[in-house]
């Protein structure tokens, strides 16, 4: 899987396709710019306004037919379930932010999946290769001031994120296909089982044409070392479908006894704005979108002026009003891997009834 197919990415699937990689999954959320063209090889004039995702599976399947490409135009935070890093021998992250980053890091961490990070700047690039559940990962590595930026952009209340969003960052296509290079061939590495330097960042200054290597150091509390194993997959279960639906298939799958004794619990992994509410004027509105899709929604009333509270859900109860709702409209991806809860007792979900959309033929 390779996230994020601007500049790097470009490079990246140029590399994979010419090399008769198998299978590769393109993840991005942008469409082609003008400004995309001068450092962008897979990209043509007339690609302006397509899809990114769609016009690199495209310039890769002529590269070489042979490969297998999936197209996924979306958010990696919204639009991707954990099914798909499951299936991925590894991901190549090409991102521009560090928000992406975390979660393609919690994603790879709970899939078991290595992953590798590339950074560009200017004339200066970073590869980091991260191995789970092995060694360091990317969060071990943040700051304060890392996780003080993405509060700001996600936790603060809607319509906050415009103040702290992130300026493009200058770039060559030199140094674009240097670190495009280096994180192919760190990625063939690991398909083929060769040894690669876990959770250490390889470092390159394009102006003294220094090079270095630094080791980041495993933090034993690191919030995202979580695992989802064993994942259970669930024939029947669908993000389309509603969470009464996906407590009762796990009832019937597991034989648990009646609800009225342990009572089920769909744990999110994306905070759902339910609604935003006015306490001065008790003006409230439906929202029902994960968080990274609503940060940017007015955060003010309409009415008064004043600013909203949001009402946020992490939960959902067996036999509560939203678990009528279809998992899709309470932030849960097509074939994502799900938590549900039961008092001391955990279950790892596949909704295994997606499969078909993910990967049926050629995905183009």
């Amino acid at each position: 899987m390779v996230v994020g197919a601007g500049a790097l990415g470009n490079e990246v699937l140029k590399n994979l396709a010419l090399v008769g990689i198998g299978r590769v999954d393109i993840v991005d959320l942008d469409r082609v710019e003008t400004a995309n063209l001068s450092r962008s090889v897979l990209f043509r004039a007339g690609d302006r306004g397509r899809p990114k995702a769609e016009v690199a599976a495209a310039a890769v399947r002529a590269l070489n037919p042979d490969v297998r490409v999936q197209a996924v135009c979306g958010n990696v935070q919204t639009a991707v379930g954990l099914g798909w890093f499951r299936r991925a021998d590894v991901v190549i992250g090409c991102l521009d932010n560090r928000e992406a980053r975390w979660w393609v890091n919690r994603c790879c961490w709970k899939m078991a999946r290595p992953w590798i990070d590339g950074g560009i700047q200017e004339l200066n690039g970073v590869v980091k290769v991260f191995t789970p559940p092995r060694g360091a990962c990317y969060e071990c590595a943040m700051t304060e001031n890392d996780y003080r930026l993405m509060n700001l952009r996600y936790r603060c209340p809607p319509g906050r994120v415009d103040e702290v969003a992130e300026g493009n960052v200058p770039t060559t296509p030199t140094i674009a296909a240097m670190i495009g290079g280096w994180q192919t061939q760190e990625a063939l590495k690991l398909l083929h089982g060769m040894p690669v330097g876990e959770g250490e960042a390889l470092v390159y200054n394009g102006q003294t044409n220094r090079f270095y290597r630094t080791q980041f150091q495993r933090r034993e509390d690191c919030g995202s070392h979580e695992r989802y194993q064993p994942v259970l997959e669930l024939a029947t279960a669908s993000a389309g479908g509603t969470a009464h639906q996906l407590f009762a298939a796990l009832r019937g799958r597991l034989e648990l006894p009646a609800v009225t004794d342990a009572p089920l619990c769909l744990v999110l992994d994306r905070d759902l704005l339910v609604s935003v509410r006015c306490p001065a004027c008790v003006w409230e509105q439906a929202v029902m979108q994960p968080m990274p899709l609503a940060a940017g929604r007015d955060g003010m009333c309409p009415g008064c002026g004043e600013p909203v509270r949001p009402q946020l859900q992490h939960r959902i109860e067996e036999g509560s009003d939203l678990a009528d709702h279809a998992l899709v409209d309470l932030g849960v991806p097509a074939y994502d891997v799900v938590r549900v809860a039961s008092g001391s007792h955990e279950w790892f979900v596949l909704l295994d009834a997606d499969r078909d959309m993910v990967e049926g033929g050629d995905g183009g």
